[in-house]
């Protein structure tokens, strides 16, 4: 009997076949029979394939039920919290003595507030980013009670996760979060009989807002299975109300569209802007609406941009990999800039992983002469990833292998299958301020624009996706010299063109200070700049809107270094958005004003209007 098993092009590397001395030998069959080492090589082969298959096949079937999150992680995190903290009798009692007096402390609050009426000082305050027992119901017995009980829960349970020798860093961070998670599950503000200020609201309401919210419910549940987006999204019609910002499709292969945008001034600096977006979203975030499109502030300030469009990736592109992106992205759309740009550097723009995947292709590019860029500049992305936050609690090898085949059995992540870790990362006020205020609350928040564009994710190559997990992540190969293109090491200290840096006070993705080691990895001019926001919001901060601030500080080439406390402490403050310090800096950097190019050339001519063609992709 002939067992045929397919073969995996895509096979882990460490996975060699037990066939690999007997399919070197072609030893002639005797009397009809194969010798016994060919039939048990053949054999062995075949349990080793068969082996691979079903192994992968069981771990993405588990990866639909825990949204792409390893079990096995989680699970060794937890045995090595309990195993050192079973074999560590002093803290035990160390803990024992903090629950003991947080019951006292408690307790004391407890009788002292039933006798003034609720005007006793509280036993814990609230960390400053915690905002839901804000509301004064929350201050009048019990409700003050319940969440200040839980208060304390929570913090004896951040001692009983950290601080206990012997267990591993990744390990007590893990424990520590997926912890709080639970705790965040429980809050007395998710529930009714609870929450004070859903029951004062229900009452106002006769409680119809009890069955909007079932409402809310049953239509989001309908929209998630059915595969559509959110409510509201369909007001922001792309085209229409989002990328809105007139240019043409001038370049397309298989990986990207490129967008020139049509000019809005009568001159125009000479120098091009070439905006590598993430491919994680959708382009258009940093096109948006006309109000808050940062695109179209360029174009105003009389600068030419290019866009780069990433295809929604689909099964058949599972082998395009990071170097894919290198060449098919931010080269091919290089060499279609100055086709009609001829004879100008160009500035360069990155977002995200667009900005490490133009981190990595500047650096390609200085070892290998290429000078065509003018300037480099870093919107919330990362170059090293040793400090990448709590992102970071994800990635380890089991978690990575978990992904790694799940994305094999289907050829891609898919963006709902990423969404687990992000909304973990701020569960408060991505998941339960919402369905407090969804299904409990029975009120919708108005969809904007930035939230419509959250809802419009793509997919993840399985190769690219998995060789960034591991060379960038995993090994940290950018930052430490490893990073091989055309098989020979880059490093970002061969970079010379200027580099301008910017970082968001509250990134849960690419925070500033792991942002900010731009400023060892280079030999070159960095400003770098703090906004406040997050890693979209902060990104996404146009003139005229209030509450925005920014710090920001130059370091020559030949400067000390100036470690991130430090830059806290020296950069200056400045209020309002950070894109016109940006302006300026690229300004300065730019020749005089010229006649707007041409929109295409002679072998790039114009294949469709923006916003193309790919963003439409689902």
């Amino acid at each position: 009997m002939t067992i045929t098993v397919p073969m995996q092009t895509d096979a882990p590397a460490d996975v060699k076949p037990a066939t690999e001395k007997a399919a070197l030998r072609l030893v002639p069959k005797v009397g009809g029979m194969a010798p016994t080492e060919e039939i048990d090589g053949r054999d062995s082969y075949a349990v080793t394939a068969l082996a691979d298959i079903t192994d992968r096949s069981l771990h993405a079937t588990i990866a639909r039920f825990t949204f792409g999150l390893s079990p096995a992680a989680l699970g060794k995190a937890y045995f090595d919290w309990a195993i050192h903290l079973a074999v560590s009798p002093g803290k035990r009692l160390q803990l024992v003595d903090k629950a003991m007096r947080k019951t006292t402390r408690f307790a004391n609050y407890a009788f002292r507030s039933a006798l003034e009426g609720g005007k006793t000082p509280c036993c814990i305050e609230p960390l400053p980013q915690d905002r839901r027992f804000a509301g004064a119901d929350w201050q009048k017995p019990p409700y003050n009670f319940m969440y200040q009980a839980f208060l304390l829960q929570q913090q004896w349970w951040h001692n009983a996760t950290t601080g206990i020798r012997g267990v591993t860093k990744h390990h007590q961070a893990m424990a520590e979060f997926v912890s709080r998670q639970i705790l965040d599950m429980i809050s007395p503000s998710n529930f009714l009989a609870t929450n004070p200020e859903v029951l004062r609201h229900t009452v106002s309401k006769g409680g119809m807002n009890l069955v909007s919210g079932l409402r809310n419910m049953a239509e989001d549940w309908e929209r998630a299975v059915s595969g559509k987006k959110p409510v509201g999204t369909e007001d922001f019609v792309i085209g229409r109300d989002v990328a809105a910002t007139p240019g043409k499709v001038i370049y397309r292969n298989r990986l990207i569209e490129l967008i020139q945008y049509a000019p809005a001034t009568s001159k125009v600096r000479p120098e091009p802007v070439l905006i590598v977006p993430a491919w994680i979203m959708k382009y258009y975030i940093l096109d948006l609406s006309p109000h808050n499109s940062l695109v179209k502030y360029l174009t105003e300030q009389g600068f030419t941009v290019f866009m780069i469009s990433w295809k929604n990736p689909s099964p058949e592109d599972r082998d395009l990999g990071i170097d894919d992106y290198r060449t098919l992205g931010v080269m091919a759309a290089l060499d279609a800039v100055r086709a009609i740009v001829p004879d100008q550097q160009v500035h360069a723009v990155g977002y995200c992983l667009g900005g490490t995947l133009l981190s990595i292709a500047a650096a390609a590019m200085a070892r290998d002469g290429d000078d065509r860029l003018k300037s480099i500049t870093l919107l919330a992305a990362q170059t090293d990833f040793t400090e990448a936050g709590e992102l970071m609690l994800f990635i380890n090898e089991s978690q990575v292998a978990f992904l790694e085949d799940m994305m094999w059995e289907q050829g891609f992540l898919d963006a709902k299958q990423m969404a687990g870790a992000f909304q973990m990362l701020g569960s408060s006020d991505l998941v339960w301020s919402r369905v407090v205020r969804d299904y409990l609350m029975g009120e919708r928040a108005p969809m904007i624009d930035l939230m419509a564009w959250n809802a419009d994710a793509t997919r993840m190559p399985y190769r690219m996706h998995s060789e960034y997990l591991r060379r960038l992540f995993l090994n940290n190969d950018l930052a430490g010299g490893r990073y091989l293109v055309a098989d020979k090491p880059i490093a970002l200290a061969d970079i010379r063109a200027p580099i301008f840096n910017v970082g968001t006070v509250r990134d849960h993705v690419a925070p500033w200070r792991s942002s900010y080691k731009i400023n060892f990895l280079t030999d070159t001019d960095v400003t770098y700049l703090l906004a406040t926001g997050g890693h979209n919001a902060g990104i996404v901060s146009e003139p005229g809107h209030d509450g925005h601030g920014f710090q920001v500080m130059t370091r020559k080439a030949d400067d000390r270094y100036v470690d991130p406390e430090a830059f806290l402490a020296q950069a200056p403050q400045k209020q309002g958005s950070w894109w016109p310090e940006w302006v300026a800096w690229l300004a300065a950097r730019s020749g005089e004003p010229v006649d707007p190019p041409a929109m295409g050339a002679a072998d790039h001519v114009p294949l469709a209007d923006a916003p193309g063609t790919y963003v439409l992709q689902q």
